[in-house]
């Protein structure tokens, strides 16, 4: 079982990006009905709504601005965007949407465009495919005439949209369409599945000869062929009211001439490509898009890539490391960095490498007070590890005060040319020293809940300012504080949806009064003379504000924060952890705390301790007729628990089984379904202790803070390497120049881009990159030319359209 998962090729997809604006948006119904009504976006996979922005204020051109990031944990076709409008009495009304089939996400990728909305249309709104089989039969009539019939069958569905949130009522109507014909069968309804088994087969006449002696194996008319095509639609049953269109396909019947049976599944499409109606007044979305589809082959075809990667640390010097080279060649791309630096905090290499990395940014760096200031490779490095280390920790010291400052929303305003009418000038300095004093102090005392690997960091950053420029007392301080102030709490107080501590974008006001306590904590923290802290506002009124702080003796409570955490002191953990939620359900019905995982509804309340979990497993659709269930399986009865949709789903299975794959007693097989009627509904067995019929999903070895898939970070770092050959090939041919030519350094716009200390070393690690490149390109092909045929589940047929 262990060489067959192994052996696996795995194609995971990502969806980052930005809903920033919308720009004109035209009347809902009615002249300038717009201006009156609040606006929000949607995301929708398919039809499946996957993240929502908050209620904007009532604007014909509002600015969401709103990030989101989510793996894709299923196939889809295409990717919506949908703007609404909620009425006076809550309804929420489509102005109009943006759609983008998944084979055309590459176009847009990592850059910013505006979109035409388009109306929505119900007959448009389609997801799905079906499964059906066709062929012609010979039939003799009781006078002696022959006869063919098209027979077809109707076997099964796959992916139906939910209708109202829950599984649909589908049947299929299946018509035979000619130039002077349209017969129409219909299947049953099957209820409550979007994955409807039908099995129905029906029989339409194509033509009739007069006498089976005539012909006696009868084709049909090559003109009949040409013009018939069957039709296939899916509808939902609606009992009482109109039922509703869910997609169609056409397949011609010509199909049948070099192929006596036609069996193959069928990609859903809307009903004559939708609507065509004119879409210039209802307004366009700003959107940034960055879809990634990584291949991952089996962890065998890694191996020589990633070793290479984490040799890096050792190797003289380090900018001839293979680490160094691909930060060197993508330096214009802050996202290449995160690969590497996931792929070293995983195998315990980060911090000697990026010691090395930053040694040698200080080797060129003249002056003190300009120290890890730039943009390098260094400083994005350690960025990138922040943010996937210190996570928790920001939620532990900064997310109270944040949402105290975001719910209770005074005014902050301090700009004498930004003050509304009505403002008090003292008491918004009042309001915003407050928040101030309170965002100042849960940072420097938070110092026992700093990350070690942080703290590893920042004590050799430290030794190595120290021993560049031992003549100044400051700059030990200053290559902390321009990293952990600067670059980390300013920055999450500023945007604090980002780094996951708000759930959606401020308000403007709230984003002003952010930015006025970023500026300040920026300057608070950044260690040096008291003269330069002042000067470093252009503004009076910040000059002003900061001055009142000079009393509290804020530069010794930093110099301590900055001590302790980078001193060589080992920490005890606060115990605030236990309360940080680590994830947080749809609706804030259930929980995860680091200990626990809580699940509310209306009249009940259940805490199931995190070590009590023995086993976390997707629940089938079957079982209660509700899509995206997942199992808890503890020492009590499973808990069940429906997520709001597939992203979310897959996000729970993901951190609730990390969270819980140490635990003792953990499950070597489940049961898929539920217990009822006496008998469990997968395997039927009558026994409620009856183990599992089916073996648990293996959950991959990761810290919870760090859930890296090693194998999918060397598969982005060779698709970098591969995108940037060009460099690499430029690189290589640097290194030979300067190793063969031993005068003065020649100066070429195209080598003075790299960073190359012993090009012998450098060639030779560019070598070894490439042949490594080679033999994965080589993987890749042969995977490649295994395909899945055209017309199967995996790549199902895009049929014509009405």
């Amino acid at each position: 079982m262990a060489e067959e998962d192994d052996a696996r090729i795995r194609i995971l997809q990502s969806l980052r990006g930005k809903i920033c604006e919308a720009k004109n948006l035209g009347p809902v119904s009615g002249p300038n009905r717009q201006r009156d009504l609040c606006t929000f976006c949607t995301i929708s996979l398919d039809q499946e709504e996957v993240f929502r922005t908050k209620v904007f204020d009532k604007s014909v051109s509002p600015f969401y601005g709103e990030d989101f990031y989510f793996e894709i944990p299923r196939p889809f076709q295409c990717l919506s965007f949908y703007v609404y409008a909620k009425s006076v009495f809550q309804r929420e009304l489509p102005v109009g949407k943006v759609s983008i089939r998944k084979d055309d996400l590459c176009k847009y990728s990592g850059k910013e465009h505006w979109f035409s909305l388009h109306p929505v249309d119900p007959n448009s709104e389609v997801q799905g495919k079906v499964h059906l089989e066709m062929r012609l039969n010979e039939l003799i009539t009781e006078t002696g005439q022959i006869g063919q019939h098209l027979v077809v069958r109707i076997i099964e569905c796959q992916g139906l949209p939910l209708i109202s949130g829950q599984n649909c009522d589908p049947y299929a109507t299946v018509s035979l369409v000619g130039p002077a014909r349209s017969d129409q069968r219909k299947t049953k309804v099957k209820k409550k599945t979007s994955n409807p088994q039908f099995e129905e087969t029906f029989f339409f006449e194509v033509t009739r000869s007069s006498s089976y002696a005539k012909k006696s194996h009868f084709q049909v008319e090559e003109e009949d062929i040409e013009k018939l095509e069957l039709k296939v639609d899916l509808w939902n049953n609606e009992n009482l009211a109109q039922d509703v269109f869910l997609g169609e396909t056409r397949v011609p019947v010509k199909v049948l001439r070099d192929d006596h049976i036609h069996k193959a599944w069928y990609l859903l499409q809307p009903k004559g490509n939708g609507s065509k109606s004119k879409s210039d007044d209802l307004g366009s979305l700003r959107l940034r898009l960055t879809y990634i589809e990584d291949t991952v082959l089996p962890s065998a075809c890694y191996t020589p890539l990633c070793n290479l990667l984490l040799k890096s640390p050792d190797v003289k010097p380090i900018s001839a490391s293979a680490a160094h080279i691909l930060g060197d060649i993508c330096r214009e791309r802050y996202e290449a960095v995160l690969p590497t630096v996931r792929l070293l905090l995983h195998h315990n290499r980060f911090v000697p490498f990026v010691s090395a990395v930053a040694a040698l940014e200080l080797e060129n760096t003249q002056e003190a007070n300009t120290i890890f200031r730039g943009n390098s490779l260094a400083t994005r490095c350690i960025d990138d590890m922040m943010k996937i280390v210190g996570k928790n920790y920001l939620a532990v010291t900064l997310k109270p005060v944040i949402d105290e400052i975001c719910e209770s929303n005074k005014t902050c305003e301090i700009d004498p040319n930004k003050l509304k009418e009505g403002d008090n000038v003292e008491v918004n300095k009042e309001n915003l020293q407050g928040y101030v004093q309170k965002v100042f102090s849960s940072i420097t005392q938070s110092s026992s809940s700093c990350p070690p690997l942080m703290c590893d960091v920042f004590r050799s950053l430290r030794h190595l300012a120290c021993k560049r420029f031992p003549g100044d007392p400051h700059v030990q301080y200053s290559a902390v504080s321009s990293f952990v102030f600067l670059r980390f709490f300013a920055v999450a107080v500023l945007s604090p949806h980002t780094f996951q501590l708000r759930s959606h974008h401020p308000d403007p006001e709230i984003s002003r009064t952010l930015t006025l306590i970023s500026k300040t904590i920026q300057t608070l923290g950044s260690w040096g003379s008291l003269s330069k802290k002042l000067s470093s506002f252009k503004e009076t009124y910040m000059y002003d504000f900061f001055k009142s702080f000079q009393e509290d003796k804020c530069i010794e409570k930093v110099k301590k924060f900055l001590d302790e955490i980078s001193s060589n002191v080992s920490k005890e953990s606060s115990g605030l952890e236990d309360a940080v939620v680590l994830k947080e359900g749809k609706k804030n019905f259930y929980w995860l705390y680091l200990n626990n995982f809580c699940f509310s509804g209306k009249e009940a309340l259940c805490i199931i301790n995190v070590k009590n979990i023995k086993a976390v497993e997707k629940l089938d659709e079957s079982a209660f007729n509700r899509k995206n269930m997942f199992q808890v399986v503890h020492s009590e009865k499973p808990l069940y628990v429906q997520a709001g949709n597939c992203v979310e789903a897959s996000e729970w299975l993901e951190v609730l089984g990390q969270v819980s794959r140490c635990n003792e007693g953990r499950l070597s097989t489940f049961h898929p379904s539920n217990y009822t009627s006496g008998a469990w509904q997968c395997c039927k067995s009558p026994s409620n202790n009856e183990p599992g019929c089916k073996p648990c999903t293996t959950t991959v070895l990761a810290n919870l803070q760090l859930d890296i898939d090693c194998d999918r970070e060397t598969e982005r770092i060779f698709s970098l390497l591969s995108s940037n050959d060009t460099k690499l090939q430029n690189m290589e041919d640097a290194c030979a120049s300067m190793a063969v030519y031993q005068g003065p350094q020649r100066e070429q716009e195209d080598y003075s881009k790299f960073t190359i200390q012993e090009p012998k070393e450098t060639f030779q690690t560019l070598k070894q990159l490439r042949n490594i490149m080679e033999e994965l390109q080589r993987q890749h092909n042969i995977r490649n030319d295994t395909t899945a045929q055209y017309g199967s589940l995996d790549n199902p047929i895009v049929g014509k359209t009405s």
